[in-house]
């Protein structure tokens, strides 16, 4: 950087171009400052070299600094307006740019444009179209500007009415209308556009076939990529999404290995695609195969993982990718956030918050929410209400997850205490609100508070109770031993008894030995959810309790003829930052098996030594 400035003196005084260049290099890259100090060491300043620095100003978003220099100007030309305009407009401050249109000693073709698109980006169509009709010249990117516009609002008839009255229609033009048409489904308009260019860059031939492939018409598509002359990673890129999004699965592989170079952003497409599609296995071979990965392909093959549920995998590489040396960006930290949330992985929860904190990504308040929910299922609750404390502002999504933490974790006052604090905020609780709110109440016996709770739901607060707030109230009396008040609750609800509902009956009456309610929540369960082994699996233990041999028999065939099993249970601890997991059946996978059960013998003893 002392180089360039010492350069920037050298041929300041004979070599101004040079100068101008340099501050506006400078200016780009971010070295405002540096560019000040060249241009103020300018002994003859030009107007080129004004309009550099001001200019500089607005690309890093100092548009206060722009406008003083602006006015400091000894001698504008219509360059100087025209750059305060569009520095304006590429700062949002389309209120500004017009205040400094209207009293522009001078305009030409350029400001008015500007004007337009800045209004056509702040989605002020009205005044945009105003604009355009009193201009007293336009060019082709006048008109393809205003085209955009109207093309991005939808008013697709509006816009070819006026592509139609275009005297010069360019590429631009032409591509814009097919993508707009593409969008609204009109594909037979969009290649009668297509069919009639009279030159094709690789823009308008990808925007076909991308609007076939969003249109669903991906053999056509097809046809159409075989014939273009040039292709680039975006025509790719768009045909192997086409086979993707479908589920023709062979096909992107195919297509992805006959690709002549193999870019970053294909492959990344292409795992995310059989993500999609659930080929797990598909993906990970794309992503072993690619030999140039970027944070995005990393983060690609964890979303894969963690949305398949194959959350152990997700951290395993997570972890790899750290030790690569590939620093994970936000995608991938947020992503990795869910992972260790599914696997109560404190420590690497903790990591990861850590990097956030660094990278400022924790100041927002969907990132704040990911968080508590990750402590919460960590059964970090203080650090959990540390996250929540943070944000005065706090949207519904922050307050549920707190309420239903507390619930989830038994301490139904802290979620009573959460849920009356909503109200001095001035928040309004939603369905979710109360089911978390009504969990609580069920969990620390709070039988007359959650009978309170449930009747203002709707006389109070407007909102109609769903099925999984009658499940809680089934639950709530079912677990405080009310069998009969449960049934009655299940009796008058204006919709269908769901799997929940039910499930909540069963639990109670086999805590309260009420055998034949216990047998009619089960055979409703079985009704509703005939694939699920549990409700067999209760149903039968019922039937054993009482002696009924033929009846477990029965059922135990109607399982096999279902061919319905029963999962293996699973759990997992974390211990130094290994996540270990133990499968029903299987703890010879683990290699401290031997250690584990000599452990476990000991453990055994001692209990039965403490009776």
């Amino acid at each position: 950087m002392r180089f360039l400035l010492n350069t920037c003196r050298a041929y300041s005084t004979s070599f101004p171009v040079v100068t101008r260049y340099r501050i506006a290099q400078l200016g780009r890259v971010g070295q405002i400052e540096n560019a000040r100090q060249v241009f103020d060491e300018l002994p003859n300043k030009t107007v080129d070299s004004w309009n550099s620095i001001i200019a500089g100003y607005f690309q890093n978003n100092q548009p206060d600094e722009a406008l003083l220099l602006f006015n400091k100007m000894p001698e504008k030309n219509i360059v100087s307006w025209n750059g305060l305009i569009s520095g304006y407009i590429k700062n949002g401050m389309v209120t500004e740019a017009r205040e400094v249109f209207d009293k522009m000693p001078e305009r030409n073709v350029v400001s008015w444009t500007a004007m337009i698109r800045g209004h056509v980006q702040e989605g002020m169509m009205g005044e945009a179209v105003s604009l355009f009709w009193l201009m007293p010249e336009k060019n082709v990117v006048s008109w393809t500007v205003m085209l955009g516009g109207l093309i991005h609002e939808g008013r697709i008839d509006e816009a070819r009415r006026l592509f139609d009255m275009m005297p010069e229609k360019d590429v631009v033009a032409r591509t814009n209308m097919i993508a707009g048409y593409c969008k609204e489904g009109r594909l037979s308009d969009a290649r009668e556009i297509f069919d009639e260019m009279p030159w094709r860059n690789v823009v308008a031939w990808t925007t076909m076939i991308t609007g076939y492939v969003q249109n669903n018409r991906v053999d056509v598509a097809r046809k159409l990529f075989e014939v273009m002359p040039v292709k680039n990673e975006v025509s790719w890129t768009a045909m192997l999404m086409g086979y993707t999004q479908c589920g023709r699965i062979e096909a992107a592989l195919e297509l992805f290995e006959a690709m002549p170079v193999k870019s970053v952003v294909t492959g990344n497409a292409l795992i995310l695609g059989f993500g999609q599609n659930g080929e797990v296995a598909k993906a990970r071979r794309v992503f072993n195969q690619m030999k140039v990965k970027d944070d995005a392909t990393w983060s690609a093959m964890i979303k894969v993982y963690e949305r398949k549920g194959f959350e152990l995998k997700a951290l395993d590489l997570f972890i790899l990718m750290q030790k690569e040396g590939i620093r994970p960006k936000f995608p991938s930290l947020i992503t990795i956030l869910s992972v260790c949330a599914s696997l109560a992985s404190l420590d690497h929860g903790r990591q990861v918050h850590a990097q956030l904190v660094r990278s400022r990504f924790d100041e927002a308040v969907y990132v704040s929410s990911v968080l508590l929910t990750m402590y919460i299922k960590c059964g970090d609750l203080p650090k959990a209400k540390l996250v929540f404390d943070k944000f005065s502002s706090k949207d519904i999504v922050m307050w549920n997850s707190m309420i239903s933490g507390y619930a989830q974790h038994g301490l139904g006052e802290e979620a009573l205490e959460i849920f009356q604090s909503m109200f001095s905020t001035g928040m309004v609780p939603d369905d979710v609100t109360f089911v978390g709110v009504l969990t609580a109440c069920s969990y620390t016996g709070k039988v007359k508070e959650g009978l309170d709770i449930f009747e203002s739901m709707k006389s109070k607060y407007m909102v109609e109770p769903k099925t999984e707030h009658y499940a809680c109230m089934v639950d709530l009396l079912g677990r405080a031993g009310k069998i009969n008040e449960a049934v009655n609750i299940i009796e008058k609800m204006p919709m269908e008894a769901d799997a929940a509902v039910w499930g909540s009956l069963l639990g109670a009456c086999r805590t309260h030995a009420k055998l034949d309610l216990a047998e009619v929540a089960a055979k409703k369960l079985l009704v509703i959810e005939p694939e699920n082994a549990g409700p067999y699996i209760l149903l039968s233990n019922i039937y054993a309790s009482q002696g009924k041999w033929n009846d477990v028999a029965e059922l135990r065939k109607n399982m096999r003829a279902r061919s319905v099993k029963k999962s293996p249970g699973s759990s997992w601890i974390e211990v130094e930052k290994i996540v270990h997991m133990f499968t029903t059946g299987d703890i010879r996978a683990h290699p401290e098996h031997s250690m584990i059960m000599k452990m476990l013998e000991n453990l055994d003893v001692l209990l039965r030594e403490a009776g």
